[in-house]
């Protein structure tokens, strides 16, 4: 991803890109049920980096499993590139924790630019402390290995009912977190800058008293009109 493209991203909100997308045909993008642990974190802005769980089988699943370096949920967690969002596929199943307070501690170490979870975490109130913006479901004590086996790393996932796929731009902000695909990236992220600055305009004209006919959309000439000239005065 362009570090343009990234910083475009960083000011724009969720709620932009997905009607930016939906101009596009795309409707599935947005992962459900997710939230911010740490809503004052920053907004999320990385590449999608996969890990994806299956169900765990007993006689496959016990803890001396973590001892094997090559485990792919530890190996994961090692292999998450600084700056990519690291987003795991927990089959929608928050009743065993897709990752703990260490591992997302060791993420953010690492410059990984957010973790999304279509499952729980445990350890929740230490990572609703960390400067880096993680999401999921609701918190979750078990460990992972009491309903999940991670199985792959970096392929084609989904996350809570959105495919991922290794690479696409993930975003996300206090409404939740959508999914670009890695090729509309840049256009995505000029055209949601523009529509910023034009909701910017319709938000401060609403606060004023202005009726949204004629204004949102700009069907009216003078609502266009004074679009531009408010935007010559802000420099935007």
């Amino acid at each position: 991803m362009k570090q343009e493209t990234r910083d475009l991203l960083m000011k724009v909100s969720t709620a932009t890109l997905c009607t930016a997308l939906f101009k596009r045909g795309l409707r599935n993008q947005v992962i459900q049920d997710v939230r911010p642990l740490n809503p004052s974190a920053p907004t999320m802005v990385g590449e999608a980096f996969t890990l994806r769980y299956m169900p765990a089988r007993e006689d496959r699943n016990g803890i001396e499993v973590f001892q094997n370096r090559a485990h792919p949920q530890r190996k994961a967690v090692e292999d998450c590139p600084p700056g990519a969002v690291m987003v795991i596929d927990s089959r929608k199943d928050a009743r065993a924790a897709s990752a703990g307070g260490i591992l997302v501690a060791r993420l953010m170490q690492r410059g990984v630019a957010g973790v999304v979870t279509d499952g729980g975490f445990r350890d929740s109130p230490d990572i609703a402390r960390y400067a880096m913006p993680a999401y999921h479901v609701r918190p979750s004590a078990p460990t992972n290995l009491t309903l999940h086996e991670a199985i792959e790393i970096n392929g084609p996932i989904g996350c809570g009912d959105a495919p991922v796929f290794p690479g696409d731009v993930v975003v996300g902000d206090g409404d939740g977190v959508v999914v670009i695909p890695a090729h509309l990236a840049d256009e995505i992220a000029v055209e949601a800058t523009e529509m910023t600055v034009f909701e910017d305009f319709v938000q401060e004209k609403v606060m004023e008293g202005r009726s949204i006919l004629g204004l949102y959309p700009p069907t009216d000439e003078q609502s266009r009109t004074d679009f531009a000239a408010w935007r010559q005065a802000k420099g935007r």
